[in-house]
């Protein structure tokens, strides 16, 4: 089954990848088949001034983001009719599939947590102004490739997890065009983990004898305990060389936190997870933890257990 999996991911990654590359070409075609009024739009994805966007000329009307209330949501629009609104609201792009334009959105809700949802926007031919929004998990839409029919999206993944592929036309709609499964870089070993490359500790899963360790250890946790490292920051040592990190769930910080630390000398992992349960679970037992990375676990949590 596994392998089933990995090869069905090998196969629509290469798929992806390919339409990934063909991105920025297709976009610079899009953008100058349209007309001059949408060219102007594509030059306005970036305004100068975030609270003041100007008006996007879009298959005869116009695209607008205004915020009716300081400090309030933010509001997209086509000709007064609302489409779309939350904190962050930025016009990303517009792009042709097929002979139709198609505008890009982002909409999110602002911070560093989560990434914004990406609104579709297209008007079919003799129809009315239409929307889609793509979104992982409520935490953001996975990158988008554009190829000259459809707009691809990635998705992000944890180890342990598999996801679906989205594909998106104006003729089709939101489709899937086939699964990911997370693998790890192969024919890695622990002589290969340097924490100094990782941006957070969760790139240690990418060593594929780190992962294996993991697997082994976590089994079907594997995804809840990597999702509750994703908001953290770099890495730190202990004395005897292992190096650990703790973070937590988007939006759930001190309600779903996790711990991660990894001596990849003596080939061991050690995990903490603070959920809905009144005492963390910890993979191996916390009894059977070193010392030094037991008190930086609890320096981590901010008490002593």
């Amino acid at each position: 089954m596994t392998r089933s999996l990995l090869a069905c991911a090998c196969a629509s990654m290469a798929i992806l990848l390919a339409v990934a590359g063909a991105s920025a070409q297709t976009q610079t075609s899009a953008a100058s088949d349209q007309p001059a009024a949408d060219q102007g739009a594509a030059d306005q994805g970036t305004p100068a001034d975030e609270d003041s966007q100007a008006p996007i000329p879009f298959e005869g009307g116009q695209l607008t983001i205004t915020q009716p209330e300081q400090d309030g949501e933010k509001v997209l629009a086509y000709d007064g009719k609302e489409l779309a609104s939350n904190y962050d609201v930025f016009f990303d792009r517009i792009v042709k599939i097929g002979d139709v334009n198609v505008a890009l959105v982002d909409v999110g809700d602002g911070g560093n947590q989560c990434g914004p949802a990406k609104v579709i926007v297209w008007k079919p031919k003799d129809g009315e102004i239409q929307t889609t929004t793509v979104e992982q998990d409520e935490c953001g839409a996975p990158p988008a490739a554009v190829s000259d029919a459809a707009i691809y999206f990635v998705p992000y993944l944890l180890p342990g997890e598999t996801r679906p592929a989205l594909q998106w036309s104006p003729t089709t709609g939101l489709t899937t065009s086939g699964e990911l499964t997370y693998a790890p870089e192969p024919g890695t070993d622990w002589k290969d983990v340097d924490p100094s490359k990782y941006d957070n500790i969760i790139d240690a899963f990418h060593n594929e004898a780190v992962s294996k360790a993991a697997e082994a250890l976590l089994g079907k946790a594997m995804p809840d305990v990597a999702t509750s490292l994703l908001v953290g920051g770099g890495t730190e040592k202990t004395a005897s060389g292992a190096f650990y990190a703790s973070g937590c769930v988007p939006h759930d910080c001190g309600g779903n936190d996790g711990f991660m630390a990894v001596d990849p000398v003596k080939h061991k992992l050690y995990f903490a997870r603070r959920g809905d349960n009144p005492e963390p679970d910890t993979w191996p037992p916390v009894k059977d933890w070193p010392a030094d990375i037991k008190k930086a676990y609890d320096d981590a949590q901010g008490s002593a257990n």
